[in-house]
């Protein structure tokens, strides 16, 4: 009998491997993750409490913003290290994931710019986040892919939630609204791209490791970002003449009585924690539709931005393409 030569036998399984892996992925076949390159720049933030007068929802919101253009940073340097190791598709999933994030860090930098001429000082909130990635980028690269996914499923419920749940920008600002809800629309899109890089990278570690590795580091990451997060917000609730007892007891009554985006998001959270879990076990593409009708923007089959088309218009192109190519 003719024996099948080493390399063809393993060319092969890996192949099989990949066909396996596949029909297992409940990441959509049809999924079209795509840039759409919107433009923020101008929505000048007039109050601090621009959702509806409300110092604890602003507040909050304010503080996510603060720290999305260096954790974006970070998931960008991220799984370009991993990209041209990944599958073909995910390859392409991996580069509009980055076209992605360059957008949305590209605009909360804005927002961010907007928000100082409120007189909101965020130095400390940033200075936060930079000892975080920081401290993140000192870890093994595989620590670093871990860290991108199980941030990018808190970032994703959140952004879920925001779209479902009507109450969250029901009074803000017009064009603030749209920021977010696009913003959050895109971030359900490629909630999956992160956590598949993962799956591919520790394809060969054995399931109770896979799972303990990113359960643990989860539930790590996740007490570090309520923490930060709360000081963030008590810290702008301060500079807005809200301390002590009052600003601990309107967050929390935001956080998890009123639209309770905290409360909200338990469920969702906890299935991290779930053996097998991926993050399309729920199809939740229609948000992404919803949130489109709300700023009634008809891009679902435009033609995919080049990376040159993100770059703003007093960036040096060079400088720019070099961060998110």
């Amino acid at each position: 009998m003719d024996r099948v030569p080493a390399t063809a036998k393993s060319t092969t399984d890996a192949a099989r491997h990949q066909e396996t892996a596949a029909r297992k992925n409940p990441t959509p076949i049809d999924l079209n993750i795509q840039c759409r390159n919107r433009h923020f720049a101008s929505a000048v933030i007039e109050r601090r409490r621009w959702i509806g007068g409300d110092p604890y929802a602003s507040a909050f919101f304010n503080c996510l913003s603060a720290i999305f253009p260096k954790g974006e940073a970070l998931f960008i340097d991220v799984l370009k290290k991993y990209r041209d190791r990944t599958p073909p598709k995910l390859q392409g999933e991996i580069r509009s994931f980055i076209q992605q994030e360059a957008t949305h860090s590209r605009e909360h930098h804005f927002f961010n710019q907007h928000l100082a001429s409120c007189d909101l000082d965020i130095s400390r909130l940033e200075e936060s986040i930079s000892n975080v990635v920081s401290y993140i980028r000192a870890q093994p690269e595989i620590i670093h892919l871990v860290a991108t996914m199980c941030i990018e499923h808190i970032t994703a419920i959140l952004a879920a939630e925001v779209i479902a749940n009507p109450r969250h920008f029901e009074h803000a600002d017009e064009e603030q609204r749209k920021l977010w809800l696009w913003h959050s629309s895109e971030e359900v899109e490629h909630k999956g791209v992160a956590y598949d890089t993962w799956l591919h990278m520790t394809r060969d570690w054995n399931p109770l490791k896979r799972w303990y590795v990113r359960s643990a580091f989860m539930a790590k990451i996740s007490l570090g970002f309520t923490i930060n997060r709360t000081r963030g917000v008590i810290d702008l609730l301060r500079q807005d003449g809200i301390t002590g007892f009052r600003a601990w007891i309107g967050l929390a009554h935001y956080a998890l009585v009123g639209p309770a985006p905290l409360r909200r998001t338990i469920w969702p959270w906890l299935q991290f924690f779930k053996p097998g879990f991926h993050p399309w076990d729920i199809d939740d593409r229609h948000l992404i539709q919803l949130a489109e009708s709300e700023y009634e923007a008809a891009i679902m089959d435009q033609p995919p931005v080049t990376v040159a088309a993100l770059v703003p218009k007093d960036a040096p192109v060079e400088e720019y393409v070099k961060k998110v190519a």
